[in-house]
């Protein structure tokens, strides 16, 4: 694994909880006190992940089978931490993602009701067990959330029983490391939630303040 300079931040959570907007809220305190950073997401991030989502996300890719499914996630985690995130960690940037080893964790092993230990056994292999210095917890009732999407994509339709053992699973993976976690109510209001976010970054050194165009994000 290359040299690590970077912090590495992730966002996680269910579907339809806020995550992208937290990580423009986070973009723009990044930017607004010059910090080097490098905003990314999974699936799709690289050329190679482009395919592997449409292959996953699309609802016209039909049934796949579950262990099938783990590795296409699997494969798209691989190549990005390769292609992408080393690369910008190495640089010294702040790395900030959308989703990232939690995710197929949650989705594929609790939520497939799979192995969840080996599907992260072998999450751990592919991405060279490279861990965020931080993850977000955005934490809600899929009921809430993606039970309310109208258009879903072939993952939101899998049914509200798969969203609702993933959800738990987000829940035990960080109370498990609490140091590396932080767990947030996404119902929260978004500046209180951002808030949070940069207190929680204080305590590794970095010190944000809120964007000045805060109420335009």
């Amino acid at each position: 694994m290359s040299e690590r300079s970077g912090h590495f931040i992730v966002f996680e959570g269910g579907d339809s909880v806020g995550k992208s907007t937290q990580v423009r809220w986070l973009t723009a305190s990044l930017e607004q006190a010059g910090v080097a950073h490098f905003i990314t997401f999974e699936p799709g991030a690289t050329w190679l992940g482009g395919h592997l989502r449409k292959l996953v996300l699309d609802p016209e890719s039909g049934d796949i089978c579950p262990h099938a499914e783990a590795l296409l996630y699997l494969a798209d985690k691989a190549q990005h931490v390769a292609e992408l995130i080393l690369p910008a960690l190495a640089e010294g940037k702040v790395v900030v993602s959308d989703r990232y080893v939690d995710s197929v964790i949650a989705y594929q092993g609790s939520g497939r009701e799979l192995d969840p230990q080996r599907v992260d056994e072998v999450a751990r292999w592919a991405t060279g067990g490279l861990r965020p210095d931080l993850t977000v917890l955005l934490d809600a009732d899929p009921d809430d959330a993606v039970a309310t999407l109208a258009d879903k994509d072939r993952l939101e339709g899998a049914g509200i029983e798969l969203h609702r053992r993933a959800r738990q699973a987000f829940l035990r993976i960080a109370a498990a490391d609490p140091e590396r976690y932080l767990i947030i109510n996404a119902r929260l209001p978004r500046e209180t939630i951002a808030a949070e976010v940069r207190d929680r970054l204080a305590t590794l050194g970095l010190k944000l303040s809120p964007p000045s165009a805060m109420l335009s994000l």
